[in-house]
């Protein structure tokens, strides 16, 4: 590869990673091209972005994004990127469940051909397990759902307490 292309293709790293409010680092071994189409139509539906790219590259660009934590582990073998821009949970959500179904699927072959490396949140390395534990939390919706319902608990039982006070007014008065 030509030096100029390699720094053209490092500089537009740079630029998604600074972009990105989360990165998943994923094995991508043995994902068949209709799933990596699939997979890449999810990603932007959502706001995100999926591609592969060089480990060395990455690494490089990783360095000049500013971001000091080591990746060299992770950046081993076969390694595809989802970038989340819009919402940082995304491409956990997505890649999880590509992993999930890919495990599924492989289950009596026992073998896991994609699967979650790691990722970057914040500008700070993260393991699988919490990328993992990312994609597991409830959507943004859900969670105001949550907190709305929590508010309204006790509005909802002053209510019901009042309606049972008034009944019982009319009740003794009759």
């Amino acid at each position: 590869m030509a030096t100029q292309l390699k720094k053209e293709l490092v500089a537009e790293l740079v630029e998604k990673i600074s972009k990105a409010q989360s990165i998943v680092l994923v094995d991508y071994q043995g994902l068949k091209v209709n799933q990596e189409t699939e997979l890449r139509k999810q990603m932007r539906e959502n706001g995100a972005e999926y591609l592969v790219a060089k480990n060395r590259l990455f690494k490089i660009a990783l360095a000049e994004a500013g971001i000091a934590d080591k990746f060299d582990d992770l950046l081993e073998g076969t390694t595809a990127f989802a970038f989340g821009y819009a919402d940082p949970v995304t491409p956990a959500k997505v890649v999880y469940d590509v992993e999930a179904a890919q495990a599924k699927a492989n289950a009596k072959a026992k073998k896991t051909i994609f699967t979650i490396k790691g990722g970057v949140l914040t500008g700070k390395r993260v393991e699988a397990s919490e990328v993992v534990a990312l994609a597991k939390l409830p959507s943004r919706e859900q969670l105001l759902s949550m907190v709305l319902n929590g508010m309204l608990g006790p509005v909802r039982k002053l209510a019901y307490a009042t309606v049972a006070i008034a009944e019982k007014k009319e009740a003794a008065a009759e």
